[in-house]
């Protein structure tokens, strides 16, 4: 999500009858609520209910399915959902736990709100998903350019990991420019190209960097040589694979190396972020990180701690 997608859902519920059509929504998921049965219970004409119901749709907020003459909308708490983390996102400079108060504040439990209240006292789930309660962990992927690999691990995490992990990229020679095709590749995937450059390892020796938790090579070079020493003691695992910036061919074959270097680390990043951190200790959680790192496409290095 993005600033503009911000805007335009807080400015959709920035009406008072809009902000009440989406809470009864919102109190009747996950069955939904006819049209009819909507601007009944707002006690506004069905028109008018119409006009409002297709703003909060087009902002994302919700969704409309058609039966027969009947039209049943629900709120699609997936967007809302990333609305909250898009506004929590850096929350406490990344110290997720100092905002417990505020995150407890708004999901009590909803059980206790009767169904027809239109009114829900909550506006999220019952359960609150693990990003929203679990502190947020400073990703970082290390190659020697820092202008292809790397770069790909940092924009995947990015986005998928968004509210649970904050992602970084470096190298210990940096190239200075990202690799046009990783972000012609990642453009086309959907995934953010924002803010990706090439940079050294040594901004994250300084005072001011995030202290890291986890540290992944994606490249042999990298690997195998002396890194810094890393405040907080974080962990590493090696996830190496063929650099795609190697690839001598046709426009198609260097096009189709970057996609697979992508499918191979979005594979491992998504083993990555479905790990059971907090039922993990360092030994276990340091053996599923090798672990990924000897998925498909590995190189003969992979598994190993950096």
């Amino acid at each position: 999500m993005d600033i503009n997608e911000a805007s335009s859902m807080l400015a959709a519920l920035a009406q008072s009858t809009r902000l009440q059509a989406f809470r009864l929504l919102v109190g009747h998921e996950p069955g939904g609520l006819p049209a009819g049965d909507i601007a009944r219970k707002l006690g506004i004409p069905q028109n008018t209910s119409s006009t409002h119901l297709a703003i909060l749709v087009n902002a994302g907020l919700a969704g409309s399915t058609r039966n027969g003459r009947s039209i049943t909308y629900r709120a699609n708490l997936d967007r809302f959902r990333e609305l909250n983390l898009y506004l929590l996102k850096d929350c406490c400079n990344g110290r997720a736990e100092i905002c417990a108060p505020l995150i407890a504040a708004l999901t009590p439990c909803c059980a206790a709100t009767p169904p027809d209240n239109p009114l829900p006292f909550s506006l999220l789930p019952c359960h609150p998903p693990a990003a929203m309660t679990q502190r947020v962990f400073n990703v970082l992927f290390l190659c020697t350019g820092n202008s292809a690999r790397s770069i790909l691990a940092e924009a995947i995490l990015r986005k998928d990991g968004e509210g649970r992990f904050r992602a970084f990229s470096a190298g210990s020679m940096p190239k200075g420019a990202v690799h046009p095709l990783a972000i012609e590749t990642l453009a086309s995937l959907g995934y953010p190209i924002d803010g990706l450059h090439s940079k050294s390892w040594d901004e994250f020796e300084k005072t001011a960097a995030p202290q890291l938790d986890f540290i992944f090579t994606v490249c042999d070079n990298a690997a195998g040589e002396v890194c810094p020493i890393w405040p907080g003691h974080p962990q590493t695992a090696h996830w190496g694979i063929e650099d795609p910036a190697a690839v001598a061919g046709t426009e198609l074959e260097c096009k189709q190396a970057f996609a697979a270097a992508f499918r191979h680390l979005k594979n491992r990043i998504t083993a990555f972020i479905a790990l059971p951190f907090e039922r993990l200790d360092r030994t276990a959680l340091t053996a599923h990180l090798h672990e990924i790192g000897r998925q498909q496409g590995a190189t003969a290095m992979s598994g190993r701690e950096p």
